[in-house]
């Protein structure tokens, strides 16, 4: 009997959501890579708009942890407030129903350990394409980041980085936008501290 085959993880604009977790105001000074993670992340919201993809953001119990960071750009776009761990919460559930041509979830972050991997597995157990967007997501301990990463890649989540989400989602350079998406991935992403996760015995090269 044939092995199953694995799942390519192929993205298409049409059928996919970017979700923003939780990238507040009083994580500013505690998160490793801060500033890098969520200039990331700005990027895949830029290449969101581009693109017409749409735009899940919550914010993590905003009365104590304050509003999202304005750097990230999503002005305009409504956050939805929660206090549960994962981004799957009635109200986002309820506007991921309204695209029933859904097949992937591009998710960036904080923190990896928590609300980002709790969102992945709710997604997962959805049937859904989850892709992470590994230079977009950290933790306060970079120990942390590194099991949640690699334990969310266990559960079937897809470890990618932010410019290779973008080609894939554009798929040709003769795309009709794709010079306006260009522009975003033209300088190389700011460092977020991944590569010091892949040396020696990482977990997430085996």
């Amino acid at each position: 009997m044939a092995a199953a085959r694995p799942a390519l993880g192929r993205v298409l604009p049409g059928s996919s959501i970017l979700f923003l977790c939780d990238m507040q105001e009083k994580f500013r000074g505690v998160i490793s890579f801060f500033p890098q993670i969520v200039a990331v992340s700005a990027r895949m919201l830029q290449v969101a708009r581009v693109l017409d993809i749409p735009v899940m953001l919550t914010e993590q119990y905003p009365e104590g942890l304050g509003p999202t960071v304005p750097e990230l750009g999503a002005q305009g776009i409504r956050a939805v407030p929660k206090t549960t761990f994962s981004m799957v919460v009635p109200e986002v559930e309820q506007l991921m129903k309204a695209k029933p041509s859904l097949k992937s979830v591009l998710l960036c972050g904080i923190e990896a350990q928590a609300c980002v991997m709790s969102t992945a597995l709710d997604l997962l157990e959805r049937g859904l394409d989850v892709h992470v967007v590994a230079d977009a997501c950290s933790s306060r301990s970079q120990v942390d980041r590194l099991l949640a990463l690699s334990r969310m890649r266990q559960s079937g989540v897809f470890l990618t980085t932010s410019e290779c989400l973008i080609l894939q989602l554009v798929g040709d350079s003769a795309h009709p936008r794709f010079k306006e998406v260009q522009r975003f991935i033209r300088e190389p992403a700011p460092d977020s501290g991944l590569l010091g996760l892949f040396q020696g015995q990482s977990p997430l090269l085996s």
